[in-house]
């Protein structure tokens, strides 16, 4: 085996460590606690975030110090099993304690969780399987990243912390945030497991950012992002992070349905397909 990169290799595992300590606060959560008192939501939450920043500067760095090898690849792999695929998977059982007075809501939370972390491991593994060394093919992913997936289950713990991160000028009602989190972590924890395993095309947005150029339209969304972000932190990690995850399927249903309608308008003894 050749000499291993350092700087690439503690930045991966520094990943692994994040996504491990996630869990390690996640099971400190008490669903009973008052909001901003013990609020591990929040911490469990944060450091899956963390593990994200170290996910993306572990490639590029290996990439600056042209030090990228078959070991980085393979650790790396291991590293996300850990943050974007145990972590939010845990998190989001944790989740499901607010419907401890529904017992069978509560094994569907569960199981949907270990659903999730069963796509998260297909969507790894096919990305292995799948990955070139061809720079041009790195442009675009073929489903919903598993860092991302684990960005939208993340920012519902943000938004279920009860916490305002940076003293944001827009106020969110506590009640009805944790009322909105406790439906929509169920439904949405198996949405963005069936886009992990989709084929639908999701731009590399790090790449994009770390590159150093970029197009002027993406330069104008970067810059909205920094907007919401400053306007309502807690909101806004909710809002980045399930726009992402929810533009491609909509760009999809909205292909389908206009090619469905345009059958008849050209060819009105044609028949639409399945």
């Amino acid at each position: 085996m050749k000499k291993i990169a350092i700087l690439p290799t503690l930045l991966t595992l520094g990943n692994a460590v994040c996504g491990f300590a996630s869990i390690a606060y996640a099971c400190k959560i008490d669903p009973h606690a008052q909001p901003g008192a013990g609020n591990y939501y929040l911490v469990s939450a944060c450091l899956i975030l963390l593990a994200m920043v170290f996910d993306a500067l572990d490639g590029y760095a290996a990439r600056l110090s042209k030090s990228a090898s078959d070991f980085g690849g393979q650790l790396d792999s291991l590293a996300d099993v850990v943050s974007f695929g145990v972590a939010p998977g845990f998190l989001l059982l944790r989740l499901g304690q607010d419907w401890e007075g529904n017992p069978l809501v509560g094994k569907v939370v569960a199981v949907t969780a270990a659903l999730y972390l069963a796509c998260a491991l297909l969507r790894l593994a096919r990305f292995n399987v799948e990955n070139s060394p061809d720079p041009a093919s790195h442009k675009r992913f073929k489903g919903l990243p598993s860092p991302a997936a684990a960005g939208c289950l993340a920012s519902l713990a943000i938004l279920r912390s009860g916490s305002d991160l940076f003293g944001g000028w827009v106020a969110l009602d506590d009640y009805a945030v944790r009322t909105f989190v406790k439906f929509w972590a169920p439904l949405g924890g198996l949405l963005v497991a069936l886009l992990m395993v989709s084929r639908l095309s999701y731009p590399h947005l790090t790449k994009q950012l770390l590159r150093g150029r970029c197009s002027f339209g993406f330069l104008v969304e970067v810059l909205l992002a920094v907007a919401v972000i400053a306007l309502a932190p807690d909101l806004a990690f909710f809002l980045l992070f399930w726009v992402y995850a929810l533009n491609a399927p909509l760009r999809y249903f909205l292909r389908v349905a206009r090619g469905q309608r345009a059958v008849p308008a050209h060819n009105p003894g044609a028949q639409p397909g399945p």
